[in-house]
């Protein structure tokens, strides 16, 4: 039904990973391979292309659904459907900016301390054009083909490039003046294709299962029995997305517990229960949470 283009480079990995974890794995023959298959009903072609151009085969009809960072979609003005944002990156879950950065020894810290006809190197020269022009700066805006940040100051005066710790800006010797836009991974669709009922209907699905993969991570499901005279105490200081789910164990000897809690606060969490009165605890991986 849909046809799916997925992003190469250097979303690939964490891309396919989500899909996988989402019981959507991305088979092909190899990883050159510019075609794929997921097996499910609801996905009739996968194709494996450039983040920069998958805007713009979206929203030309070519493809129903892509996957790429919202900077490509503001970068070529592309027309689409936003299906709304999968919070994941390369490295992180945080998102990525675009930002103007100079070297580290100039005088300049802001966009508007940079002179009239300043030099820029970015691989968004539309986004660096518009941003520059909205400041009140003329610049003189050169496509850059990657390694960016290694042109300022020999070659241009400030770059534009994206960032997502700013350890790479920071090790070139470059500080950060500006921020141009705040970039997550984001899932959408042809306009078109979107108002038919089956294909959205196919499209709202997968975003779901996508979701829920990313909701869960960072999760455990908590498990644990509890004395009736400890069950309040015990319930105080427990996390729960709603309310822990709690049923009375065979023969009234106590309750039993559960809840979702954050991964990063079980070895605190715990010791804590224990000292509350709180037996059996055992700690379980999430798959999927979906509400």
């Amino acid at each position: 039904m849909l046809k799916l283009v997925l992003p190469k480079g250097s979303l690939e990995k964490a891309t396919f990973q989500l899909f996988e974890e989402a019981d959507l794995t991305v088979r092909r023959s190899s990883e050159v391979d510019y075609r794929a298959t997921i097996d499910d009903p609801r996905i009739a072609e996968v194709r494996i292309l450039r983040p920069q151009e998958i805007p713009v085969y979206v929203a030309n009809g070519l493809f129903d659904v892509g996957i790429a960072g919202r900077d490509w979609i503001e970068e070529t003005g592309s027309d689409v459907t936003s299906l709304g944002e999968l919070k994941y990156s390369k490295v992180t879950a945080k998102p990525v900016k675009i930002v103007v950065a100079v070297p580290a020894d100039s005088a300049y810290e802001s966009i508007k301390d940079l002179p009239q006809g300043v030099r820029v190197s970015s691989e968004y020269p539309e986004l660096t054009k518009r941003h520059f022009a909205e400041a009140g700066v003329e610049a003189d805006v050169q496509l850059s083909y990657g390694a960016t940040e290694a042109k300022a100051p020999e070659i241009v005066d400030a770059v534009v490039d994206l960032t997502e710790t700013g350890s790479a800006l920071k090790a070139a010797g470059l500080k950060i003046i500006d921020e141009i836009l705040t970039s997550y991974t984001e899932i959408f669709a042809n306009n078109d294709s979107y108002q038919d009922p089956d294909k959205r209907k196919a499209m709202e699905q997968i975003k779901t299962l996508l979701d829920g993969v990313l909701d869960a991570r960072g999760r455990v499901l908590m498990k644990l029995n509890v004395g009736a005279s400890e069950l309040d105490a015990v319930i105080n200081v427990l996390p729960s997305m709603k309310a822990p789910t709690v049923n009375e164990l065979w023969g009234g000897g106590g309750f039993a517990v559960e809840t979702v809690v954050n991964k990063n606060d079980i070895n605190v969490l715990i010791p804590e229960l224990l000292e509350l009165g709180a037996t059996d605890v055992i700690e379980l991986p999430i798959s999927k949470i979906v509400p």
